[in-house]
């Protein structure tokens, strides 16, 4: 029924007690208070407030709602049902002491405007003479942002090189926790080998980078670069150019952006590891009594690279090269000369590895092994030794790889020492292990470093809407899936999965997505602005963590589990969108627990989104982590205020 509210008193029955309406009218879902303000997540806004009858009646509450000024006083009333003289709404009854309350249907309340709204009590024969205090309540999105824009300087596929710390550097040196702290000491720093007809003997110990080492590694990077700029003005190139030159890699290093990392640390992207924490090398020579003959001091430094597909290597096979980098800091005189060999190993079973080439600073051929003379040992007369592995076959291989270092000096005929550089990794970890595979077709073979996690970005400046929901989705699932706030990878669901579908075919995205985008789900109604929408679905269907996936720890028996979002425009006079929540499921919005998210999101958001996602470049197999990062949004940390989109230049 319509009431009038306590400003009509006609036909106000004799005798009784009137109806209250309670002190603190509440707003929701969820009724939550930002300050003064209720925070309604839903344009279906639930007014409610508390009623009491002394008689004990049941009563019923009428329900008026007001715009604002800009001071927060009463401004205008709003039209609640647009039918009725008066412009409320009118509750059902309820038990004395009991909470009345209405839904305001969409699109009469907007988004983003802060509204007034009061009670009024009736029990069937008297109306409250009062109203109830004012309640503020704003309807507020869970993350706000503008239009897509028409141009982006966002690159999805970008990469940062990472640093990593190796779980296998071998016994003479200590393992590091990812901190930096020691994790495990050195089990074995020094190795001797047997001795000579002379009962000499050469031993090898490693020690981890000291502040030393790190320095005259800075020095020979700035000498390397200096070289270049020499060499291009001897070329006759301008000084411009010249000066350019000495900005990129010199031509011997294997890896282009490694050359002039600190040293120190171990560093890695997808198809690359630049290794610097190896440190140095002490030659020890000593005689029958252990006493000292000579020593010599070497650093070490390593490099892996992967060529994503064949052609990429210049060869006709998926292929993988290895580096190491010897200088010598001093040798002495008692030595004579020295001669290392680089001894490297693998697991690979369809494998062929190439005859080491030694190359100096310039990329000049230094011969068949890395021999210095006495004479010879300066921190400028670097050996780069470069091993090329072709892998030629099938399905896919994960490559154990092991290293070694074996001396030997000009002064004895038969004495050698060889130093442990460890492996690839432990079983749990193989940081290190190439994965070589000719499964991603029409792709050519190739090989990465499977351990380096990749970041998806998403192009929140094209694609606002679907960044805004992701975004919400990684704060509020229990796994968090694809944050790297929270560390925690989304595994991507490859064409080698072992998993089948009920037709008895590999299981596909659409498996998934059919289950969490099922007949459950229809379009929430929206501003006309915001366009046709599209079910999409968090976490993604190309991926395990997909309520969709059967061996997915989210996994759901129907969409309907899901948390339930729709996009809307703003009602505050801006030009911007919101991601909000769909109560036609669940009353109250989500919980902030659902292990999946489905929302209505434009259509070409959706699409596209993930558009462009480099499975074939990337060789992004079955169980392959990544992250996906949310640019414009990643400022923000909370569910309880509204997450405003930053504009990415």
């Amino acid at each position: 029924m319509a009431a009038a509210g306590p400003q009509d008193l006609s036909a106000i029955a004799a005798g009784g007690e009137r109806p209250v309406s309670g002190k603190t009218p509440s707003a929701g879902p969820k009724f939550s208070k930002s300050g003064t303000v209720w925070r309604v997540v839903a344009p279906e806004v639930v007014l409610r407030n508390t009623v009491t009858d002394a008689d004990g009646d049941t009563a019923n509450l009428t329900f008026q709602v007001y715009t604002t000024n800009a001071d927060g006083t009463p401004k205008a009333q709003v039209d609640l049902d647009g039918a009725g003289e008066f412009g409320v709404l009118v509750s059902p009854y309820v038990a004395s002491g009991g909470t009345a309350k209405v839904t305001v249907p969409y699109g009469i309340l907007k988004p983003g405007v802060l509204y007034k709204f009061r009670t009024s009590a009736y029990d069937g024969s008297l109306y409250e003479t009062s109203w109830s205090p004012w309640a503020d309540f704003r309807i507020e999105p869970y993350v706000k942002f503008p239009a897509a824009q028409t141009s982006s300087t966002i690159d999805p596929t970008a990469q940062e090189i990472d640093e990593f710390t190796r779980s296998d550097p071998g016994p003479a040196l200590p393992t590091f926790a990812a901190n930096g702290t020691v994790k495990r000491e050195a089990t074995k720093k020094r190795t001797c080998g047997k001795p000579d007809a002379e009962g000499r003997k050469l031993c090898m110990e490693l020690s981890p980078p000291t502040a030393q080492s790190k320095a005259r590694a800075d020095k020979r990077a700035e000498a390397l670069r200096k070289a270049e700029e020499a060499r291009a003005r001897e070329a006759g190139k301008s000084p411009a150019a010249a000066a350019a030159a000495a900005t990129v890699a010199p031509a011997v290093e294997l890896v282009d952006w490694c050359y002039d990392k600190p040293a120190g640390k171990d560093y890695m992207t997808r198809t690359d590891a630049c290794l610097k924490s190896i440190g140095s090398g002490k030659l020890v020579f000593v005689d029958t009594d252990e006493a000292e003959i000579g020593f010599a001091t070497f650093d070490f430094e390593q490099r892996i690279k992967a060529y994503p597909n064949k052609g990429a290597s210049g060869s006709d096979f998926a292929e993988f090269d290895q580096q190491i980098v010897i200088v010598p800091v001093s040798i002495d005189q008692a030595l004579q000369g020295v001669t290392m060999k680089w001894n490297a190993q693998s697991t690979c079973s369809s494998c062929v590895t190439s005859k080491i080439r030694w190359a100096d600073n310039q990329n000049n051929s230094a011969g068949d092994t890395a021999h210095w003379n006495a004479d010879d040992a300066t921190q400028f007369s670097g050996r780069w030794g470069t091993i090329q592995t072709t892998w030629s076959g099938t399905g896919k291989e994960t490559i154990d790889l092991g290293w070694s270092v074996t001396a030997t000096v000009d002064a004895s005929a038969t004495a050698i020492a060889t130093a442990n550089f460890g492996s690839s990794g432990t079983d749990a970890m193989r940081e290190l292990a190439p994965r070589c595979d000719d499964i991603l077709k029409p792709s050519a073979p190739g090989c990465v470093l499977p351990f380096f996690k990749l970041d998806w970005t998403v192009d929140t400046n094209l694609y606002p809407a679907a960044g805004a929901y992701y975004w919400y989705m990684q704060q509020v699932m229990p796994d968090h899936a694809g944050s790297r706030r929270w560390d925690s990878l989304m595994h991507y669901l490859g064409p080698d999965t072992t998993v089948k579908n009920s037709a008895g075919g590999t299981w596909t995205s659409d498996n998934s997505r059919t289950r969490v985008c099922d007949s459950t789900w229809s379009v929430h109604k929206s501003d006309t602005s915001v366009g046709s929408v599209d079910c999409d679905e968090f976490a993604m269907a190309s991926t395990h963590e997909s309520g969709g996936f059967p061996n997915s720890v989210n996994l759901v028996t129907s969409g309907s589990k899901c948390a339930q979002l729709f996009t809307d425009k703003m009602g505050d006079g801006s030009a911007n969108f919101g991601i909000l929540a769909d109560t036609r499921t669940a009353t109250n919005g989500p919980a902030g627990t659902e292990r999946c998210g489905r929302a209505a999101i434009p259509s070409v958001q959706n699409q596209r989104a993930f558009t462009g996602f480099p499975t074939p470049s990337w060789r992004m197999l079955d169980g392959d982590g990544f992250f996906v990062t949310l640019p414009g949004f990643e400022h923000c940390t909370s569910v309880t205020t509204t997450c405003t989109w930053s504009k990415i230049s």
